[in-house]
């Protein structure tokens, strides 16, 4: 029996891995992580099984004929072929579209989070690679913040710049007194964070504010979303109602005296165009304390006294990523802004506003930032983009314009869907109409280790690495290490890394050394470390050499020079010294740039706008539960949902939804029961546990699970494992943004009569 202990790195932590007789036999957090993630353990049998063991060509596609059977996408058995087969098969593919219909006409699909490693990033390789072969059509933000990442610079500063700078926890500790969290403080989100993460610190941040004399407030349907050691105060909302609630507490403070106007007439601008929508001369509806109970739930007396209380103490507001994630997802990221300004705490230590303290691990943390070199990726000559979440429409209404952040544009033809990292069965919303458009392609060619949605429903699969299976550099942006990653066990003899496959497809157009330069992958990581190395001696330090760190394993950034100063403490103290990057250098409560592009669902001024559909709404009536689909504790979005540490936590290898014992009582549910989640865009199966923290008219369904159709390729088909994205619906969040709109989702449940079918995707599909 051979044995050895080898060095990963993962989007949750850095781990030393035992490997016995060339598997994965156990995994344990670094001496340096006081809180490892248990995610980890995912790896121990989930690196292994599953796999992807040769390239494979979706039958249907293989045989040929008009439409080569489109509508079997995601149904159809596969034909493994070899390398040359299948990499000879892509690259002609390629060569047809793009000069049949022009780059346009390819679809590089994408989503970061497919590695920890700075090289081996797919969407990296992914772009650099396109980028050689004349460029595509792509995507621009994220899932996660498409709608921040919009709103946020034309209100405050860029979203990648307040990541990095915002808030932490040891100043919330420090100056501190009172943190206002809409959507509360998720700690299972901070075991991730993009890059990587060395330590998880969240956790004991929350605790040494709470322990200082901090107070918690949390506002949102769940009482578990903030830790209970925090003592927090639990107030429940109605989803996708914050803003009303927010307008309820400006009135108070503008009609009983408590707003800054010092800091408004400094460093804030637009308040007197905002202002008479508050008191309700604009638009005749006053936004009192009584309007804002009416939408929300939220009692008068509440609602008032947290106006109050805000007033007399440093205030940090913070909202949830899940809050922009909604229709008008815009609105309440805009309004938190105001209100912290109307406050007067912004730049102050522990004060003022933030976003997505807990949604990942970075955030909050006091860890010195530096930009690590990435890979190259050059430049598309194809300006055909499209946001993140439009990939449906993209592929169902080709030459159709929409509008996004202030362009019309127009929905490019697509016709070859390339796609390494990530898993749009996951991230996307309304799955049924998915499958519908992903019928719309001539191609879709996939990179995957295993056999996952996004691998079922492509024409040409290549058998990627996994990260363990390969070595790699892990160095964030967000983190003050870069670690050496091992590679830890032999690939599978069929796999191979993103950057071999695109090499061995640009080598067959012509292209082989443009794309590698004539470096292997270890000379490339050698070239981003010195790079890297550069911009260091430029912020004052020296990197070690490449070998030097690779002996090590790990290096740390030296502290920084100077104290870090509180977020907007500059901006604070002299904004016309240090203004901001808006087009006043202020803070924008009324933007004349977003007024001016004429959207009705974003105007001028955050504002409160109905959305399509909430509790105490007309389709409440037929759909009375409101559905929180939010980030799994057990795995990264739907990575590895197929090891056991993941379905351990299933039931019958279903997902869990949380229900309130009374709305379960009134449907006849029982603990453990498999019941069905239901609206007009689809159903799904899941697991029921009764909840008494959950607000007593919503359900909690994580995301993740993998898209587990009763009858594959069928739109509509009743979906078995608890994807909560068979409900969602496919629209964006506003004309500005077009962001994804998950969290206004209306639902009924009920217990599911008969014997439930398993789950069916956690065997490889039907191969010859």
């Amino acid at each position: 029996m051979s044995s050895a202990t080898r060095r990963t790195a993962t989007q949750w932590g850095v781990y030393d891995v035992d490997v016995v007789d060339g598997r994965i036999a156990s995994v344990r957090g670094i001496d340096l992580d006081p809180d490892p993630s248990p995610i980890g353990d995912t790896l121990v049998d989930g690196v292994h099984s599953l796999r992807i063991a040769r390239p494979a060509v979706r039958q249907g596609w293989l045989d040929g004929g008009p439409d080569r059977a489109r509508d079997r996408r995601g149904a159809d058995s596969f034909v493994e072929v070899d390398w040359d087969v299948a990499l000879r098969l892509a690259a002609d593919e390629i060569d047809r579209v793009r000069t049949e219909r022009g780059n346009q006409a390819i679809y590089g699909g994408s989503y970061g989070w497919a590695s920890a490693g700075r090289f081996h990033h797919a969407q990296s390789q992914l772009h650099r690679f396109m980028n050689v072969i004349g460029g595509c059509t792509r995507s621009v933000g994220s899932y996660s913040t498409a709608a921040a990442q919009t709103i946020l610079p034309h209100v405050v500063e860029q979203w990648y710049r307040m990541e990095l700078e915002q808030t932490t926890w040891s100043e919330i500790a420090d100056g501190g007194e009172l943190v206002v969290s809409f959507g509360g403080l998720p700690v299972r989100n901070s075991q991730v964070s993009y890059g990587g993460i060395t330590r998880h610190e969240v956790g004991d941040g929350i605790r040494r504010a709470h322990d200082r004399g901090v107070r918690f407030v949390t506002i949102g349907p769940q009482r578990s979303d903030t830790p209970g050691y925090t003592d927090h105060r639990w107030i429940p909302i109605r989803p996708g109602t914050d803003v009303a609630l927010m307008l309820g507490v400006a009135h108070v403070l503008e009609t009983e005296g408590l707003v800054d106007r010092s800091f408004l007439d400094r460093c804030a601008v637009g308040y007197e165009r905002f202002e008479p929508y508050v008191r309700g001369e604009s638009d005749g509806t006053p936004k009192t304390p009584e309007w804002a109970a009416a939408i929300t739930g939220v009692p008068v007396d509440v609602i008032t006294g947290l106006a109050r209380d805000m007033a007399r103490h440093r205030t940090l507001l913070n909202a949830s990523w899940a809050l922009q994630r909604a229709h008008h997802g815009e609105q309440p990221y805009w309004m938190l802004v105001v209100l912290a300004c109307m406050l007067g705490d912004v730049g102050t230590t522990g004060g003022g506003f933030g976003f997505g303290h807990c949604n990942e691990g970075h955030i909050g943390s006091d860890g010195r930032r530096f930009g690590w070199a990435a890979l190259p990726q050059g430049t598309s000559p194809i300006t055909s983009i499209i946001p993140v979440a439009r990939i449906a429409d993209m592929l169902l209404s080709p030459n159709e314009p929409f509008d996004f952040d202030g362009h019309r544009l127009t929905y490019p033809e697509i016709d070859l869907v390339y796609w390494a990292g990530g898993n749009p069965f996951h991230h996307h919303q309304d799955l049924n109409r998915l499958v519908a458009a992903w019928q719309r392609p001539s191609t879709v060619i996939v990179h995957e280790p295993w056999w996952t949605p996004i691998a079922r429903f492509a024409d040409i699969v290549f058998p990627a690495t996994t990260a363990q299976e390969r070595i790699d550099v892990c160095m964030s942006s967000h983190d003050p290490y870069a670690h050496v990653m091992e590679q830890v066990v032999e690939p599978p003899a069929d796999a191979r890394s993103d950057h071999a496959i695109f090499a061995g497809i640009a080598e067959r157009l012509g292209l082989g050394d443009a794309f590698t330069e004539g470096r292997d992958e270890r000379a490339w990581m050698e070239h981003m470390w010195e790079r890297s190395a550069e911009r260091a001696r430029a912020d004052g330090f020296d990197l070690p050499s490449f070998d030097d760190f690779w002996a090590a394993g790990r290096y740390e950034l030296p502290p920084a020079a100077e104290e870090r100063a509180a977020w907007l403490a500059d901006f604070r103290d002299d904004p016309a010294a240090h203004p901001l990057d808006t087009p006043s250098g202020r803070i924008e409560i009324f933007s004349d740039t977003i007024a001016s592009f004429g959207y009705d669902d974003c105007p001028g001024h955050p504002v409160w706008l109905e959305p399509y559909e909430r509790l105490g709404g007309a389709l409440a009536d037929r759909f009375p539960l409101h559905l929180v689909s939010h980030q799994p504790a057990t795995r990264l979005h739907s990575q590895l949902d197929h090891s056991e540490f993941s379905r351990r936590h299933k039931i019958d290898d279903r997902e869990v939804v949380r229900i309130h014992p009374d709305a379960a009582a009134e449907r006849g549910i029982a603990d453990g029961a498999t019941v069905r989640l239901f609206n007009d865009r689809g159903a799904c199966l899941a697991a029921a546990r009764l909840d008494p923290d959950l607000a007593p008219d919503v359900l909690a369904l994580p995301t993740g699970a993998w898209y587990a159709p009763a009858e594959p390729g069928v739109v509509g088909s009743l979906e078995l494992g608890g994807n909560p994205n068979v409900l969602t619906r496919d629209v964006g969040t506003s004309s500005l943004a077009q962001g994804p709109s998950a969290h206004t989702c209306l639902v009924e449940i009920e217990p599911f009569t008969g014997k439930a079918p398993s789950p069916n995707v956690y065997e490889p599909p039907p191969l010859r």
